[in-house]
């Protein structure tokens, strides 16, 4: 049986490490070589796609963290699972909804929702 928690843990570690070499090696554990990423505003495709995304937000929101939001859910190869983003110790600024394609214990595809964002 998959374990969702640990699949939806692993996504979000990935997301929170700066460190770039420890980061490869969590990204093989969380998704498969070829995982696609979509959301309203990002894409990537394989380790090096999603590797730049989690670039990109590391750089924009410097400080942030990625924290799970409720526990995940979903049923056959699919789960969902909700995640706030912000400085630790405070109110999230971002909050999403993500959902996955689960394939051997990993995250094939994430199709993300962005459901609370800071005013432009």
């Amino acid at each position: 049986m998959t374990d969702l928690n640990t699949i939806a843990e692993n996504y979000i570690t990935a997301w929170n490490e700066s460190d770039a070499v420890r980061r490869q090696a969590l990204l093989k554990a969380a998704f498969t070589e070829d995982v696609s990423y979509r959301d309203p505003i990002m894409q990537g495709d394989g380790h090096d796609g999603v590797d730049a995304l989690i670039e990109g937000v590391q750089q924009r929101f410097a400080g942030f963290r990625f924290s799970l939001k409720g526990k995940p859910d979903g049923f056959g190869d699919t789960i969902r699972f909700s995640w706030n983003l912000g400085p630790e110790g405070t109110d999230s600024v971002i909050e999403g909804t993500d959902i996955g394609v689960i394939e051997n214990g990993r995250l094939k595809s994430v199709t993300g929702f962005l459901d609370k964002v800071p005013a432009q």
